[in-house]
């Protein structure tokens, strides 16, 4: 496995197939907080589900209740098992906070990509 290193917003593990995406995500709105599907209109993941995923985007984008959408999907057990940002933002550091998601930020997203093996562990994400 390759390894890089980042910072971690929020330290913890977190594992699982990645479904990587080159634009930003807004969670309010933009992702379902009931089934983790992204529901936005046009954006490259559309119908995809983050539930059970390594989620990696270049950085948030919209409200700040989108901290709160990430909450409620880690309480309906539709969050991703972790978040990988090329640079991180106030609205998902603060909701990958409060629903305990591991998030590094500050990796090159651009070597990863949706169906690979993503480990992420504090600062380090280890793929495959």
């Amino acid at each position: 496995m390759e390894t890089m290193r980042g910072r971690a917003i929020v330290r913890g593990r977190g594992e699982g197939f990645a479904l990587v995406s080159d634009r930003p995500i807004g969670f309010l709105g933009g992702v379902d907080p009931d089934t983790g599907v992204i529901v936005e209109v046009g954006h490259p993941l559309e119908g995809e589900s983050v539930a059970g995923r390594v989620l990696v985007f270049p950085q948030g984008k919209g409200s700040t209740v989108g901290s709160y959408t990430i909450y409620r999907l880690a309480r309906a057990e539709r969050a991703p098992t972790a978040i990988v940002n090329a640079e991180s933002e106030a609205i998902v550091a603060v909701g990958a906070l409060m629903a305990d998601i591991p998030m590094v930020d500050r990796i090159d997203i651009r070597r990863l990509h949706t169906g690979m093996w993503v480990e992420v562990e504090d600062e380090q994400v280890r793929f495959a």
